[in-house]
């Protein structure tokens, strides 16, 4: 089986790339830097230099691959970050998604986050529940954009795409 992976570099995506492995997939992973691609090799998976905005960088490595997981986001409070929120994780979602839809990979798994709710004020949100803001942080907002703009929209047109939608996320390694 082969998986193409974005993200892998971080806390979600390097345990997935090792669990992959350890279940005997090829792992194509997605590197912006050479910082990265060594965080990549040293977990056994292959290289791809290129970024989540930029197509063409992931094409061919995509092409032909069991399930594509789209992991990588901005999940950064700094100020000087906040300007990469929008590009990386809207833009950067509709990419990969619509590529891989484009090249017919049969599973895609999209990491969205509970973030997408908003406060729900104490309200148990299941698959029907929809917030349309206030949010609280750029992240928040450029999620929700991703999950309702991009991924849902997707999916109606017949994406194999599963979205998943983690709450707090901790463990071994979590150096936050």
């Amino acid at each position: 089986m082969k998986a193409f992976v974005t993200g892998g570099t971080g806390f979600i995506g390097r345990s997935l790339i090792r669990q992959l492995i350890a279940r005997g997939y090829r792992v194509a992973a997605l590197a912006r830097s050479q910082e990265g691609a060594a965080v990549l090799r040293a977990l056994g998976a292959t290289v791809v230099p290129g970024d989540v905005t930029d197509r063409e960088s992931m094409r061919a490595a995509m092409r032909g691959s069991d399930v594509v997981f789209h992991l990588a986001a901005i999940y950064d409070y700094a100020p000087e970050a906040q300007a990469q929120c929008e590009p990386i994780n809207v833009e950067g979602t509709r990419v990969v998604l619509g590529l891989a839809h484009e090249l017919r990979v049969p599973r895609i798994i999209y990491t969205s986050s509970l973030a997408v709710f908003g406060d729900t004020h104490g309200e148990l949100p299941d698959e029907s529940y929809r917030a349309d803001g206030p949010f609280l942080t750029e992240y928040d907002r450029t999620k929700w954009q991703a999950h309702y703009e991009v991924a849902l929209p997707l999916i109606a047109q017949g994406a194999p795409i599963v979205i998943v939608m983690p709450g707090a996320v901790y463990g071994p390694g979590d150096t936050s």
